[in-house]
């Protein structure tokens, strides 16, 4: 899988409602379906396996394709079909994972993997899958870098994805922290590297390993995100900014939801003490 998100790399998801449109992308780009990766997202409330069997069904219609390269599970949290945030007690996500296994085998996807997992539900997940998970796509960024999860990634062989970057540049994101094309740190950074700001921290991502896949509607953007691959940083600069982190979270649904999620992580979700709820 490729380091920087290019236009032959979609992710897309059906909480998103963008794969209808992905599609008519895919069939007017005339590109040959082996040359675009493709990951697709199983939503919370089609954990069950008949809700999970119809909706790959619906994102490989949708998108126009006849199989994903990578499939994940987009919250280790499964609604009751039909109940909104309503948490389904009776649905693991080793249920889920076992039918997510299914559709490697009926090659509907050639991959699977999870999101948003704090550690503990991945070393859980590791520990029954028969088909282990090729990637976790979380929220890593300079703002929440989260390194010692992203090394214990490494060495269990799971590859990292990170969205969001770009930490706080997402319009939907409230965040109380400086946006981070203003922070005055990478500012000078960038200026030293004769790059933008958004191309600065992009390197930073790769140089650590970590895939990162960047959102942009621009060519413009996504073209001179390929800028990237063109910086590296020393030691020094790599622990200079390791001494910024904030381990500030920009998304996190968990409280709308009565659940916490990434419970053994940096900024887990926070309850009121009173709820009673189930740590994810």
């Amino acid at each position: 899988m490729p380091l920087v998100s290019i236009p032959t790399e979609l992710d897309a998801s059906t909480s998103l409602g963008n794969e209808d449109q992905t599609g008519k992308g895919i069939a007017a780009a005339g590109v040959a379906r082996e040359n675009i990766w493709i990951t697709s997202k199983l939503w919370n409330e089609d954990h069950r396996p008949d809700e999970a069997t119809a909706a790959i069904q619906k994102s490989l219609s949708d998108l126009g394709v006849e199989y994903l390269d990578l499939y994940l599970m987009h919250w280790p949290v499964a609604f009751i079909p039909g109940e909104g945030p309503k948490i389904d007690q009776e649905t693991s996500i080793f249920d889920t994972w076992r039918t997510m296994e299914n559709f490697v085998r009926a090659n509907l996807t050639r991959h699977i993997g999870i999101s948003n997992f704090a550690r503990k539900d991945v070393e859980a997940i590791m520990d029954m899958c028969t088909i282990c998970p090729y990637a976790h796509e979380f929220e890593t960024h300079p703002y929440l870098q989260q390194q010692d999860f992203v090394d214990f990634h490494k060495e269990i062989g799971v590859k990292v994805i990170a969205y969001s970057p770009l930490a706080n540049t997402n319009p939907h994101y409230d965040s109380d922290v400086q946006p981070i094309f203003e922070n005055t740190f990478w500012k000078d950074l960038a200026s030293r590297k004769n790059a933008t700001v958004a191309q600065t921290v992009l390197a930073w991502g790769i140089q650590r390993g970590v895939t990162v896949i960047p959102k942009s509607v621009h060519s413009k953007h996504i073209s001179e995100n390929q800028g990237a691959l063109e910086i590296s940083f020393t030691d020094d600069e790599m622990k200079a900014i390791q001494d910024t982190d904030k381990k500030v979270r920009m998304n996190d649904p968990g409280k709308g939801w009565g659940v916490k999620l990434f419970a053994d992580l940096d900024d887990p979700t926070n309850l009121d003490d009173d709820l009673k709820n189930q740590e994810l």
